[in-house]
């Protein structure tokens, strides 16, 4: 979240199985929770946490690849200009997402977080239209059209564009599209693009280390482990939903996306206790309408095959 990744191309011919359910389960219980974690980092800077979730997240992806043999692909990939170009442009769009989502966490914009989820595959169908050709189904332009709508209510509300959630839609789509079309798989690709990251982030934290604003090692305990915990948070359930997309058809995945934004939604009103007015409980009623209306024909087809 911040950090759900694009839906994969390939479908499993089989049909689904248990352990590839249970992995992307897990994955998006993970990414659910993320608020609650992100939260008690809310007192440090966002900019130092991506840093952080940098850092950390390589060690842990390169021990990922090394246990996986593939090791080879990243070194093939490191000498590779083009792929090296690409990886940097969705480093780039990755690391804008997650800055947008740890601070809509921290200031308290949690469920504009989740409205940027819920809006996330209606707009790859959109992508898709315009920078691809494909042709939309007439329910799909119809829950395109009620997440405009949305969009619109919450826009007259506020006197303002939700900057929050299509920035988040926005960088996560985009990402989405360049990330398929970087001929690697998604545990190399991940390493590829923190790896890029590591030097700008380790020169950010040791600029704030030597002008003593950074929040790492400066005696607080908690901010160590949590600031420390960022790679664990960022690259498990990445690399986790990974191998579980490899056991999955793509109409399960496309249902089980929901689960994260639902997280967070619960999370921003029950648990943070984020205001929820009737005006935007109509916009999340469209939203929801939407996505039903986007997923019907997946439940639709899946039930004929199965039958």
């Amino acid at each position: 979240m911040s950090d759900t990744p694009a839906l994969p191309r390939a479908a499993v011919p089989g049909g689904d199985t248990l352990p590839g359910f249970l992995y992307a389960l897990t994955a998006y219980l993970l990414w659910g929770f993320l608020p609650i974690y992100m939260k008690a980092l809310a007192h440090i800077p966002p900019v130092e946490v991506i840093a952080h979730r940098v850092i950390w997240s390589v060690p842990i992806a390169i021990l990922v690849l090394v246990w996986l043999g593939r090791t080879a692909d990243l070194k093939a990939a490191l000498r590779s200009p083009r792929m090296l170009g690409m990886a940097a442009m969705t480093a780039a769009l990755i690391s804008v997402n997650w800055g947008i989502y740890v601070w809509a966490i921290g200031s308290g914009h949690a469920l504009d977080a989740a409205l940027g989820y819920y809006i996330n595959p209606l707009f790859s169908i959109f992508l898709g239209a315009v920078l691809l050709g494909e042709r939309m189904a007439r329910m799909q332009m119809a829950a395109i059209a009620l997440a405009v709508a949305a969009v619109g209510i919450l826009t007259w509300e506020a006197g303002r564009l939700p900057v929050v959630a299509l920035g988040l839609t926005l960088t996560w789509g985009a990402y989405a599209y360049l990330k398929r079309r970087l001929p690697i798989g998604p545990n190399q690709g991940f390493t590829l693009e923190v790896l890029i990251l590591l030097a700008p982030a380790l020169a950010y934290v040791g600029w704030l280390q030597a002008q003593g604003t950074g929040h790492f090692l400066q005696g607080v305990a908690w901010d160590n482990a949590l600031l420390l915990g960022c790679g664990i948070v960022t690259a498990v359930p990445l690399m986790i939903y990974a191998n579980g997309a490899k056991g999955l058809t793509l109409s399960t995945i496309a249902i089980m996306q929901y689960i994260a934004p639902t997280m967070i939604f619960l999370t921003a009103v029950f648990i943070f206790g984020e205001p929820f007015s009737g005006v935007k409980l109509l916009a999340f009623s469209l939203i929801w309408a939407a996505l039903a209306i986007y997923s019907l024909p997946i439940l639709a087809a899946r039930i004929s095959r199965a039958g």
